[in-house]
C-alpha cells in the first residue's frame, strides 16, 4: 500500500483540456513509428512532455484574505507601477504590477490569487510577441479578469506569448472565487500579470520562482514595505 501511496504521489493528473493533445501525440507516435520505427520513440517522449505540460497538481493555498497568491508556476518578471489595461476599467492611475513568466516547461494552470467575486471579464486580440517582453502587456492577446476582494479591485491578465496560440477562461462574471481556485489555462507558454490596490506590498523579487496556488506575492496592511532580496 505504501508503495502504491507514493507511486501516486509521483504522478501528477493531467487536466482534462490536455487529454486530446495527449491523444493525438499518442497517436501520431504510432503513425512514425510504423513508417520508421525509432521516430515512435521521439514521438512518445514528445507524448510524454505533452502530458507533463498539462500536468494540473494539487496546491496547498494560505487562507488568508491580506495575501495574494501567485496565478502562475513561472519566473516574477517585473515588479512595478503600471496603469492597468483600459478593459478592466481599474481606471487611469498605475497599480501595483506583478508578472509571472511561463515557459514551456510550467504548469501553466492558471490560478485565482485571492478570494473574491469576478465583476468583469474581457478579452483582446493582439500579437503573439514574447511573453516576457515588457510590451508583451499592451500588444499581445490577452483576457482580463476583474475580483472584487476585501482590499478592492484587482485585475488578472492572461497574456498569450510567442508559441501560446490559446487562452482558456474557466470563469464568469458574478462568480464567487476562492484563493488558488482555477480560473484558466494558455497553450504553451505565456505570461499572468496581477494588478494590486493601494495598500498591497510586493513580497516576491524579479528573477524569483513562484508556484501558483502557494506563493505569496503581495500582502495587504503590513507596514513592512516592499522586501528587498540579494542573489547569492
Amino acid at each position: 500500500m505504501s508503495l502504491m501511496n507514493s507511486v501516486r504521489n509521483v504522478i501528477v493528473p493531467v487536466h482534462k483540456e490536455g487529454y486530446p493533445f495527449v491523444a493525438g501525440f499518442f497517436v501520431a507516435s504510432l503513425v512514425l513509428g510504423w513508417i520508421f520505427k525509432p521516430l515512435f520513440w521521439i514521438g512518445l517522449i514528445l507524448t510524454l512532455w505533452c502530458a507533463y505540460f498539462f500536468r494540473d497538481p494539487e496546491r496547498m493555498t494560505p487562507q488568508d484574505d491580506d495575501l495574494a497568491i501567485s496565478p502562475a508556476d513561472g519566473k516574477v518578471s517585473s515588479v512595478q507601477m503600471v496603469v492597468p489595461p483600459a478593459e478592466l476599467n481599474l481606471g487611469s492611475q498605475p497599480m501595483l504590477r506583478i508578472s509571472v513568466f511561463m515557459n514551456v516547461f510550467d504548469c501553466h494552470v492558471n490560478r485565482s490569487p485571492m478570494r473574491g467575486r469576478i465583476t468583469n471579464v474581457a478579452y483582446r486580440q493582439g500579437s503573439f510577441l514574447n511573453a516576457e517582453l515588457d510590451k508583451a502587456s499592451e500588444q499581445n492577446e490577452r483576457n482580463g479578469l476583474v475580483i472584487e476582494t476585501k482590499h478592492g479591485e484587482i485585475g488578472v491578465v492572461q497574456i498569450a506569448g510567442l508559441v501560446a496560440r490559446r487562452i482558456l477562461c474557466f470563469v464568469h462574471p458574478n462568480e464567487p472565487l476562492d484563493a488558488g481556485e482555477r480560473i484558466g489555462l494558455i497553450r504553451f507558454g505565456s505570461r499572468l500579470d496581477v494588478f494590486l490596490p493601494e495598500g498591497a506590498s510586493p513580497r516576491v523579487a524579479v528573477g524569483q520562482r513562484a508556484i501558483a496556488g502557494e506563493t505569496v506575492i503581495a500582502e495587504f496592511g503590513s507596514a513592512k514595505g516592499a522586501t528587498i532580496s540579494r542573489r547569492s
